[in-house]
C-alpha cells in the first residue's frame, strides 16, 4: 500500500509538471528514477490496442498479462488529479508570483540534471555533441513568444494535444510551454475548468495516440542508443532552463532583475528547488548503489 500511494504521488507530480509551462512531467519521471519502466509501460499499452484494433486477441492479452497494473494505476491517478484538481489554481498561482515560481522550478530542474548524466556508461565526445545539440534547440525552442487562439476547433485540440503530450514525456521539453506556443494554453484549461466534455475527450484521444506512439519511438531509441538518448535527455534539460529563469520579458527575452524586484525571495524559492531535487537525486545515486 505504501508503494501504491508513493506511485500515486510521482504520478501527482508528473501531471502538475505537465500543467506548469517550462516543466516537464518526463523531468519528475526522470528524478523518480521510473523514466525507462515508464516508458516501457507506455509502449507496450500502446502495441497491446494495436493488437486490439488488428483482432489479434492472443497477442492483446499476453501484452496486458505483462502489464504492471498497480504501477500503472496509481501513476494514472495521480496524473488525472493534479490538472483537475490545479486547473484554475495553478494558473492563478503562475500569474500571481510568476518569478518565484520559474525560480522555484529552475531549482528544481537544475538539482535534478545528475540523474540522466550518470545513466551515461560512456560520456564520448560524440555524445557530448549530442548533448550540446539538444541544449541549443531546447534554448531555441523555449524562446519562442507565446500566442492565443480565440475559439479553437476540435481538430485543434486534437492536434495540439498529440504534439504537447510528446514533449510531455521528453525531460526538459514543456508539454504545457509548446501549447502556449501553439496557442491552445488558456482554451484547453478554461475547456478543463469548464468540464467540456467534448473537448476534454478529444484531447485525450489525441493525447493517447500522441502519447503511445512516441513512447514506441523512445523505448526503440533507449534499447539501441541508449547513451546518445541520455545525452540528449540531459542537453533538452539543461537548454529548458532559459524559459525558467525568473526575470523574463513578455516576448521571452531574458532580463535581470530591476531593484525592487525582491531578489532575495526569489532566489531563495529558487535554492529551496534546488535543495528537494539534489536530495532526491542523492537519493536516487545512493539506492542504486
Amino acid at each position: 500500500m505504501i508503494r501504491w500511494l508513493g506511485h500515486v504521488l510521482q504520478g501527482v507530480a508528473i501531471g502538475a509538471a505537465n500543467v506548469i509551462p517550462g516543466v516537464s512531467g518526463g523531468t519528475m519521471a526522470l528524478l523518480f528514477g521510473i523514466y525507462e519502466r515508464l516508458i516501457e509501460l507506455l509502449g507496450s499499452l500502446f502495441k497491446a490496442g494495436l493488437d486490439l484494433i488488428r483482432l489479434d486477441l492472443d497477442s492483446f492479452r499476453t501484452r496486458m498479462q505483462g502489464v504492471s497494473w498497480g504501477f500503472f494505476l496509481a501513476l494514472s491517478l495521480g496524473v488525472l488529479i493534479a490538472p483537475l484538481a490545479g486547473a484554475k489554481l495553478i494558473p492563478e498561482w503562475l500569474d500571481a508570483y510568476p518569478e518565484a515560481s520559474r525560480s522555484l522550478f529552475f531549482g528544481l530542474i537544475l538539482g535534478s540534471l545528475p540523474i540522466p548524466w550518470l545513466r551515461i556508461s560512456e560520456r564520448s565526445v560524440v555524445n557530448a555533441l549530442w548533448m550540446l545539440g539538444a541544449a541549443a534547440l531546447a534554448f531555441f525552442l523555449v524562446g519562442l513568444p507565446p500566442r492565443e487562439v480565440l475559439d479553437p476547433s476540435l481538430l485543434a485540440y486534437f492536434l495540439a494535444a498529440a504534439v504537447a503530450i510528446c514533449a510531455m514525456i521528453l525531460p526538459g521539453v514543456s508539454g504545457a510551454f509548446l501549447l502556449l506556443i501553439l496557442g491552445m494554453y488558456r482554451p484547453l484549461f478554461e475547456a478543463i475548468d469548464a468540464r467540456d466534455m467534448a473537448v476534454i475527450g478529444v484531447f485525450g484521444l489525441g493525447a493517447g495516440l500522441g502519447l503511445g506512439s512516441f513512447a514506441l519511438l523512445l523505448r526503440w531509441l533507449l534499447d539501441r542508443y541508449h547513451n546518445a538518448t541520455m545525452a540528449v535527455l540531459v542537453g533538452l534539460m539543461a537548454g529548458s532552463l532559459r524559459s525558467l529563469w525568473p526575470w523574463l520579458a513578455d516576448d521571452r527575452a531574458l532580463q535581470l532583475p530591476a531593484s525592487g524586484d525582491g531578489v532575495a525571495t526569489v532566489v531563495l524559492w529558487g535554492v529551496l528547488g534546488f535543495a528537494v531535487s539534489a536530495g532526491m537525486t542523492l537519493w536516487e545515486i545512493n539506492s542504486r548503489r
